[in-house]
């Protein structure tokens, strides 16, 4: 899989944009029934407006990468502006359900996160990559362990922010020498 060139999106024009797929059935007596559609990992996907402001080289760079996705059709890897996050936080197991207490996490619901066990009161957690069960509030949220256990400590949570897409659309324009605005519309794809 191809990973975007390392060029930054500066932010002008900068926006992201969420689409949660659902399906809606109003009744009569305006009650109204609200389904997700499909895997509950995809319901959300995201298209964000990118501009870059580079040199005419780097505008080349970046159009022939877009442009060898366009011709095969395949997504790439790309890391939106300030999408990762990696905080510290304390944890709770008991059976196989995590709870990690980590101030303002903006962790969601079906997220991958890495956890790296930083000290424990009993045991030895695994370290790894979960997905995110729960999100009570914006304080604490859970994993599932492969293996039940009664343990408490300190944790380090990680999520990279690096998801795959594909570019529904670019624009360049040159508005001076040897300087180039190149206008992109990502939109977040969900595949193996």
């Amino acid at each position: 899989m191809a990973t975007f060139p390392s060029f930054t999106p500066t932010y002008v024009g900068f926006s992201k944009k969420s689409s949660p797929v659902k399906r809606l059935v109003r009744f009569a007596d305006g009650y109204e029934h609200r389904v997700l559609f499909g895997l509950a990992a995809h319901q959300n996907p995201k298209v964000y407006n990118l501009q870059f402001d580079v040199t005419e080289t780097e505008s080349d760079v970046i159009e022939a990468f877009l442009d060898s996705r366009a011709n095969d059709q395949a997504s790439f890897t790309f890391t939106p502006p300030a999408e990762g996050i990696s905080k510290t936080g304390t944890y709770s197991q008991s059976g196989t359900t995590v709870t990690m207490t980590v101030t303002n996490h903006g962790i969601a619901v079906g997220e991958t996160v890495t956890l790296d066990y930083t000290s424990t009161a009993s045991g030895s957690p695994t370290d790894g990559t979960f997905i995110v069960g729960t999100a009570a509030d914006q304080n604490t949220f859970t994993v599932t362990a492969a293996s039940s256990a009664t343990d408490s400590g300190n944790v380090s949570v990680t999520v990279s922010g690096a998801k795959q897409f594909v570019c529904e659309s670019w624009t360049k324009s040159i508005p001076y020498n040897n300087r180039a605005k190149l206008s992109c519309t990502f939109r977040e794809v969900f595949e193996p």
